[in-house]
């Protein structure tokens, strides 16, 4: 970490670069090409705090707003002090926003204490509204009343107490008094604040619930379809018979992504009053309704639903239903005849997502496991193996299994990682180090996990290391190591000042096209690591290999199958922007840990906001977004 003087020289040096920068390049294509900026965002990348700091107090705002923006990702309680004091005395109205969702970002006490005193002294009231939504994420319960008693003023605070009681919905606060609240904001003619409010209703699960006002029905009639899809989801807290047909209803809705709330809401019914609907609506038009009807089946249908579903499964034209539907026979009437069915239709099988969603299945039966190990063993298609391994685990939990088995299957566990492959030997080690499961009484020695992880090196095997170094630790007796990426690949500066704000990106698929602008004033090292895969042809050739109905399509994974990485990994970069419809986000597996993976957003995620890299957004194309099934292919990525 550089001295405090050496920072300052730093920051004098940039300082004289920035003004003969502002006489010589007076059009840059993003705001890059001034060196503070690229100081701050690198010291952004290093995660290096002290340095940061020194930024909070320079004479102008812009870098003041940028340094503090900067602890949002950095995430140090050691700034909170100083965030706190940009938040209550900083003259810049933006600086104090960026330092109100920075402490926001970051909880403790002192985020908390400043946030609180801000709600009462604060007059902008985009300041304000930041504020809000940041006490939503960090208020300790026993102070809730700070942000339920706020009366907004205006629209901007009304939306920002929503999201706040929102926030508070994603950490399971939820006693009556919040939910009042909410409820209250329902009855707002501001689509923003239906919006958050809605998506609280969507994302929490409430006992005792009472639309008495019918408020939460009326939204899931709204005009805007964004409100619509939030209020159709929460309505599976209201257990009603009125809100049962409206739900029914709802699955004839002109939008897809309705249809798939109200599919997912039903749940909260009898299935035997729904049945119908849910047999019906596996004739949707729409392969993502489709899936979405499947899938809610799983643990939803009865015993008697069965053979009805059994043929339904044997006759289905799409493979994902076919295997979904198959699941859900098995977990009801698990029937070895079941089982012959499903290993026929494997044999058949030529698509690889196909085989890995029939093997999943398999894993419902304890007697499939010789057959999920050979092809564990035998096959070379990673998209196989990951599934084969993930079946052979799920065989501890089927319905025929005995403690007699665990020998058997731990001799394919073992086996199965001597293949040298990260991903099983990751998904395997997560059973293996499960106390639950009990396999430590079995195991005499553990230097094949030992020779499994000096196989696997950070930060490439990250997603593996973690299960695996949670097992050695368990079954030897001791406390876990922490696993964490060191910084290891700093943002290419050159690059980036290549590359123009709102840059234009074209995907071609084998579902048609999808153009994006990328958001390199915001998260530059995620846009340049981008750039650099898409101008490699990195992802041309590569598969959608996950996606989820109204959530997210992703891609980018080198083996198909969301295991796949590169030997580095870049850092979170998150601001304030929100996961809209079309909104491009980097996957990961915890923060820091981000590499090639990204996902495409159906609609809004707000629960995703400031946890997971926003780099781009799509401007074209949804429809295509909308129609990408797993097994679906990116045929080129160019940079325009």
């Amino acid at each position: 970490m550089p001295t405090l003087k050496a920072v300052k020289k730093i920051i004098l040096c940039a300082s004289l670069i920035w003004l003969v920068a502002c006489t010589t390049q007076p059009d840059s294509i993003n705001k890059f090409s001034d060196p503070l900026l690229r100081t701050i965002y690198t010291l952004q990348d290093k995660r290096s705090t002290d340095s940061l700091l020194l930024f909070l107090s320079h004479k102008n705002s812009i870098y003041r707003k940028e340094a503090a923006l900067a602890f949002a990702s950095v995430q140090d309680t050691l700034a909170a002090e100083a965030l706190s004091h940009s938040l209550l005395h900083d003259s810049d109205s933006e600086v104090r926003s960026s330092a109100a969702f920075a402490l926001g970002q970051t909880p403790c006490v002192v985020s908390s204490d400043a946030l609180t005193k801000s709600l009462s002294q604060e007059k902008d009231e985009i300041v304000l509204r930041e504020v809000l939504e940041a006490l939503g994420k960090v208020l300790p319960t026993q102070q809730l009343t700070t942000l339920i008693a706020y009366q907004p003023k205006n629209t901007n605070t009304e939306a920002g107490k929503a999201w706040g009681i929102y926030r508070l919905g994603l950490r399971r606060i939820t006693d009556s008094v919040v939910v009042k609240a909410a409820y209250q904001n329902l009855s707002s003619t501001h689509e923003e604040t239906l919006l958050a409010t809605t998506n609280f209703f969507a994302r929490t699960t409430l006992v005792d619930f009472n639309d008495d006002q019918d408020l939460l029905q009326v939204s899931s009639a709204h005009s805007n379809v964004l409100v619509r899809i939030a209020a159709t989801q929460g309505l599976r807290n209201v257990k009603s018979d009125s809100v049962r047909l409206l739900l029914q209803e709802r699955t004839k809705d002109t939008d897809e992504r309705v249809r798939v709330s109200a599919v997912r809401a039903l749940r909260s019914f009898d299935f035997a009053d729904v049945k119908e609907t849910f047999f019906k609506t596996l004739s949707d038009k729409s392969l993502q309704v489709r899936v979405a009807v499947a899938e809610a089946l799983n643990n939803f249908a009865t015993k008697d639903a069965a053979p009805q579903l059994k043929l339904m499964a044997d006759s289905a034209s799409d493979w994902r239903v076919q295997s979904t539907l198959y699941e859900v026979v098995a977990s009801l009437d698990p029937k070895p005849a079941t089982f012959e069915s499903i290993k026929l239709k494997y044999e058949q099988a030529t698509n690889s997502y196909h085989k890995a969603a029939l093997l999943n299945v398999l894993g419902r039966s304890a007697n499939n496991v010789s057959f999920v190990g050979k092809e564990l063993i035998d096959s070379n298609d990673p998209i196989v193996l990951s599934s084969a391994a993930q079946s052979l685990t799920s065989c501890n939990n089927a319905t025929d299994f005995k403690e007699k088995d665990k020998p058997l299957l731990l001799q394919w566990y073992q086996q199965a990682i001597t293949k040298g492959d990260a991903a099983v030997t990751g998904i395997i080690a997560q059973v293996l180090g499960d106390s639950t499961k009990n396999y430590k009484p079995l195991i005499k020695d553990v230097n094949f996990l030992k020779e499994a992880r000096a196989k696997l090196s950070l930060p490439k095997d990250n997603e593996s290391i973690q299960p695996l170094e949670a097992a050695l630790a368990y079954l030897e007796g001791r406390k876990a190591e922490e696993v964490k990426n060191e910084f290891n690949h700093p943002i290419d500066w050159n690059l980036v000042n290549t590359i123009l704000e709102n840059q234009t990106v074209f995907i071609k698929t084998t579902k048609g096209n999808i153009i994006l602008k990328l958001l390199v004033n915001e998260a530059p090292g995620s846009v340049v690591n981008f750039v650099m895969l898409a101008k490699q042809h990195y992802f041309d050739e590569k598969f959608f290999h996950r996606v989820v109905p109204n959530f997210v399509i992703q891609a980018g994974c080198n083996r198909g199958d969301g295991y796949g990485s590169e030997p580095y990994s870049i850092r979170s970069e998150f601001t304030n922007r929100r996961y809209k419809e079309g909104s491009i986000g980097m996957a990961s597996a915890g923060k820091d840990t981000e590499g090639t993976q990204w996902f495409i957003t159906h609609s809004p995620t707000p629960h995703l906001d400031g946890r997971y890299t926003i780099f781009a957004e799509v401007t074209s194309g949804m429809e295509v977004v909308n129609a990408i099934e797993v097994g679906d292919k990116i045929i080129e990525v160019s940079i325009q």
